[in-house]
């Protein structure tokens, strides 16, 4: 039996990446209830997230520089915006799942 490698397509795939390219197999697609449930699945979930966007309200806040600095340091050092950093911080806290010094104490 003659194997063909597959040529890559994309250079700038990484290991893993190109490993589920090459592992695709456009022949076997989804029965066609089980694709119909999928598509109203992920519809299901667009639709959740887009109205839940819709609920973002941006707020202005005057914050002390030095705390600005560390916050944008610190998201620096996670890999993320600043503005992100300080949205997690805020969910975190008003879920009530930010740990704060006084709930260690306990």
């Amino acid at each position: 039996m003659n194997i063909k490698k597959k040529k890559r397509l994309n250079p700038q795939l990484d290991a893993y990446e190109q490993d589920i390219e090459d592992n695709l197999d456009t022949n076997n697609s989804l029965p066609s209830k089980t694709k119909v449930r999928e598509i109203a699945k992920l519809k299901a979930a667009a639709k959740e997230h887009l109205h839940k966007r819709t609920k973002e309200k941006r707020i202005s806040v005057r914050v002390f520089a030095s705390d600005l600095e560390r916050l944008k340091e610190i998201a620096d050092e996670e890999g993320l915006p600043y503005q992100t950093l300080v949205t997690s911080i805020l969910h975190k806290f008003s879920t009530g799942r930010l740990i704060t010094k006084e709930k260690n104490k306990h």
